[in-house]
C-alpha cells in the first residue's frame, strides 16, 4: 500500500524558514461558497433534512464558518452538525429525528486519515450504510466544488506575500481540503510555483503535515503557519510552531498585515512575543463557541 505521507517525510529544506499555508478561507476567498453552496445543500439532499433545512443551514454555518470549529474536517464536520442540529429547540418542537450517523463518528473517532480514498475501503470492508451514505455524500460535495467553485482568486496580497517569501523561506500548503481541489486551485491561479508541497487531506492532518515537513529540519523560532481557524493555531502550537491568524471577515486587513508587519517581523526574528499575542488575541474573539440560539 503507497504511503500517502511519504513525500512529507521525503521532504528536503532549502530556506532557513518554513511557512506554511491554509488554503481555503485563508489564501482563498473559497470558505462561504464552499460551505454554503456545495456542502450544505447536499447535507439537505443526502440527509434528507429539507423539514429542517433552515435550521441545518444555520447549524452547519456556525460549526464550519462562525465558530472555534471553523476549518474543521468535513467528516466530524458533519457529525457535529447532525449533533448540534438534533438539540435545537425547534428542531425538537417539529418532533423531527435528525439522523447521526454512529458509523460514520465511530469511524472518526478511530481514524486519523479522514479522507475520501480511506473511507471508500472502511465503507465497502464494513457494509456500513453510515459510511456509505457519507462517502457518497463526500464524492457529491466535491463534485459540486468543481462544478461551482471556479475562478475564485486569492485574498489581496497572498501574492504579494508569495513573492516576499521567494528565496526566504520553503513554502508548503497545509490544508484538510482535499488535494486535487488544491493542486486545482492554486495552479489556476498562478500560486503553485511558489510552494514546495502541497498537503492535502489524503496525507492526514495538519498538525502531522507540520510535524512530518519540520521536525528536526528548521528552529522551532524559524516556523511558521498561517491560518483562519484554531485548528490551524493549535496544529503550529502542537509543533512548537509561531502562528500568524487570518481574521474571518477581515481577510483583506489580515494579509496586508502580514506583508506589511508580520512577514517582516518573522524574518527579522521580532515576530514572536507581544506582537504574535495580540494577533491571536484579536483572532480568538471572533471565533465563540456558544452557538448564538442556545437558551441561556
Amino acid at each position: 500500500m503507497a504511503d500517502a505521507q511519504e513525500e512529507l517525510r521525503n521532504f528536503k529544506p532549502t530556506k532557513d524558514f518554513f511557512i506554511g499555508i491554509d488554503s481555503d478561507g485563508c489564501a482563498f476567498d473559497t470558505m462561504e461558497v464552499k460551505h454554503k453552496e456545495c456542502f450544505i445543500p447536499n447535507i439537505v439532499r443526502f440527509l434528507e433534512l429539507a423539514a429542517v433545512s433552515k435550521y441545518a443551514r444555520e447549524v452547519a454555518e456556525f460549526v464550519n464558518l462562525y465558530s472555534h470549529w471553523r476549518g474543521i474536517n468535513r467528516f466530524p464536520g458533519l457529525t457535529l452538525t447532525l449533533e448540534l442540529l438534533a438539540k435545537r429547540t425547534e428542531v425538537r418542537k417539529r418532533r423531527f429525528v435528525v439522523p447521526q450517523l454512529p458509523g460514520l463518528k465511530r469511524w472518526v473517532e478511530s481514524e486519523s486519515m479522514l479522507a475520501n480514498p480511506v473511507l471508500k475501503k472502511a465503507a465497502e470492508a464494513s457494509n456500513d450504510p453510515d459510511l456509505a451514505l457519507a462517502y457518497a455524500w463526500s464524492e457529491a460535495v466535491n463534485q459540486t466544488i468543481a462544478e461551482v467553485v471556479c475562478d475564485v482568486p486569492p485574498f489581496p496580497f497572498v501574492l504579494e506575500s508569495l513573492g516576499m517569501m521567494d528565496g526566504r523561506a520553503d513554502v508548503m500548503v497545509v490544508s484538510a481540503t482535499p488535494g486535487e481541489a488544491l493542486n486545482r486551485e492554486w495552479e489556476e491561479h498562478g500560486l503553485k510555483p511558489h510552494v514546495a508541497l502541497i498537503a492535502g487531506q489524503e496525507m492526514g492532518t495538519k498538525k502531522e503535515h507540520l510535524a512530518l515537513a519540520t521536525t528536526g529540519r528548521y528552529d522551532r523560532d524559524k516556523v511558521l503557519m498561517v491560518g483562519d481557524a484554531l485548528g490551524d493555531m493549535k496544529a503550529a502550537e502542537a509543533n512548537n510552531a509561531l502562528f500568524f491568524p487570518i481574521d474571518p471577515g477581515l481577510e483583506d486587513e489580515s494579509w496586508e498585515r502580514f506583508a506589511k508587519e508580520a512577514l517582516p517581523r518573522f524574518f527579522a526574528g521580532t515576530y514572536a512575543g507581544e506582537y504574535m499575542a495580540a494577533q491571536v488575541a484579536r483572532f480568538r474573539a471572533l471565533l465563540p463557541e456558544r452557538p448564538p440560539w442556545r437558551d441561556a
